[in-house]
């Protein structure tokens, strides 16, 4: 077999040919009059028509040779068959043809319209073009790229062989499109905050730091947008939502990527929930919108988005999954001694929340496979969510699971500038401590709640794990086109 590099420098001797017979191989537009989607849902009446139409696409298949030649050709709209044939256009057109093009070669048809005796949708060619020649082979179209890596560094060779891939991506858009219109429909507004921050912040996570040279300024890509969501609200919008990117300085694995797309909305005057309730309305639509049904597989279990979806305590999971008897009082070395017994790494210094974390994400998250809201958190979770008046203990936050993959985080919103300012002034003392994850005091933001926060409920869903529960699909690198990789040795 001939070396990848032996090939190209055949398909650099083709170009050559081409460029010596005067033919243009990249011209700057096509000029056709349709799409061969267009074509293959009006066939009839343009074959009827009995009008030459000029169609391109890239070529994925050739058979024969000679005086009689076939070829499928795509447009990404749709696939159509050509054939070339002796008598039918000029024979030194046609030699050309059979000299130059290649599987990947990007070709304009002209001809009319009819249908093979095999019942192929066919056009029959009386000249073609150039328009743009592939310098490297396509992969087989069986074996495709068997390496994983290199289909995920290489997704656009992986998405033109693979329909499946392909339709990931399409389910994926059509998402975000209905996703969108159902937060528009429900009167929140889309807005845009800064991805570059002076101050990190709206999450916990450790965050990527980059430097801007003419304010000689370090300045970090944002871990979540909730701080200044916040400040729009304060401004005077009572219900806004994001969609874009948010970057974490953390481990890949399965479910994570240092950068994923969320959407993040904030609806003034409204509650835990009345927000949960939104969110299930959001899920069960978006199921019905994308898939056209409430019940769906996902890695061998069947999803159920007809029942009304479940609600639990935080404490109440680890009571039943974890045997945890009354995990609101443990003692922070009884809680390691279980985390040890689990299996769940305890790092020195790490708190108690993130020791009762690790046990809900090892043992009890996994159990939770039809949709699962998590609710009534500790209040040390996150120091942005505000306190439940009758356990200061508590906050009024939740998740929602489903298929064991956390999609959805909400909270009803700190807007007690005092206590914001306290709860930072700890974060800063678990940093201090070690804790590289702890929130930063953000005093532009503690300065705009000053002016006044309404009572609040926000939510994020993260897409990318929405997009792999409603595409059966288990590792995030597969529903993120261009996911983060270890560069090529």
């Amino acid at each position: 077999m001939a070396s990848l590099e032996a090939l190209r420098q055949e398909r650099l001797k083709k170009l050559e040919i081409l460029q010596t017979a005067g033919k243009e191989v990249y011209p700057a537009a096509a000029d056709l009059t349709h799409t061969l989607g267009q074509v293959k849902s009006r066939f009839a009446t343009l074959k009827k028509a009995g009008k030459a139409l000029k169609l391109g696409g890239r070529v994925l298949a050739r058979r024969g040779q000679g005086a009689l030649i076939f070829i499928d050709f795509d447009d990404g709209f749709g696939r159509l068959q050509a054939l070339l044939k002796k008598g039918e256009m000029a024979n030194e057109d046609l030699e050309l043809f059979a000299q130059t093009v290649d599987v990947g070669d990007f070709v304009a048809i002209t001809g009319k319209l009819f249908v093979s005796k095999r019942g192929e949708k066919t056009i029959l060619a009386s000249s073609w073009q150039m328009l743009g020649k592939s310098l490297r082979p396509l992969p087989d179209k069986w074996d495709g790229l068997k390496d994983t890596e290199e289909r995920f560094r290489r997704r656009y060779v992986d998405s033109l062989m693979n329909e499946e891939v392909k339709k990931r991506f399409e389910l994926r858009s059509k998402l975000i499109t209905e996703l969108r219109a159902l937060l528009d429909k429900d009167g929140f507004m889309e807005v845009e905050t800064p991805i570059l921050q002076p101050t990190p912040g709206g999450a916990t996570a450790v965050p990527f730091v980059t430097h801007h040279a003419a304010l000689d300024l370090d300045l970090y890509l944002r871990i979540a947008p909730e701080l200044y969501l916040k400040e729009v609200l304060i401004g005077g919008f009572p219900m806004v939502y994001e969609l874009g990117r948010s970057f974490r300085n953390e481990g890949i694995d399965a479910s994570h990527n240092p950068e994923f797309t969320t959407i993040e909305a904030y609806a003034a005057y409204s509650s835990p929930d009345k927000e949960m309730k939104r969110v299930e309305a959001i899920f069960k639509k978006l199921a019905a919108k994308v898939l056209k049904k409430k019940n769906f597989a996902y890695q061998g279990e069947l999803i159920d988005f007809g029942k009304k979806f479940a609600r639990v305590t935080f404490y109440d999971l680890l009571k039943r999954y974890a045997m945890i008897a009354n995990p609101e009082v443990a003692s922070d070395e009884g809680l390691k001694l279980k985390a040890s017994q689990l299996g769940v790494k305890v790092d020195k210094g790490m708190g108690r929340e993130k020791i009762l974390d690790g046990i809900y994400k090892k043992v009890c998250r996994p159990k939770l496979i039809q949709p699962t809201f998590i609710i009534d958190y500790p209040a040390t979770f996150t120091p942005l969510a505000k306190r439940q008046k009758d356990n200061p203990d508590i906050i009024g936050m939740f998740q929602l699971v489903v298929g064991g993959l956390e999609l959805v985080k909400g909270f009803a919103e700190l807007n007690d500038p005092i206590d914001q300012r306290a709860r930072f002034e700890e974060q800063e003392k678990r940093r201090e401590a070690g804790d590289d994850e702890a929130q930063i005091k953000d005093e532009s933001f503690l300065e705009a709640m000053e002016y006044g926060l309404p009572p609040t409920t926000g939510w994020g869903i993260g897409i990318d794990r929405l997009v792999m529960l409603l595409s059966d699909t288990h590792n995030i690198r597969e529903v993120i086109y261009f996911p983060t990789l270890r560069p090529k040795e």
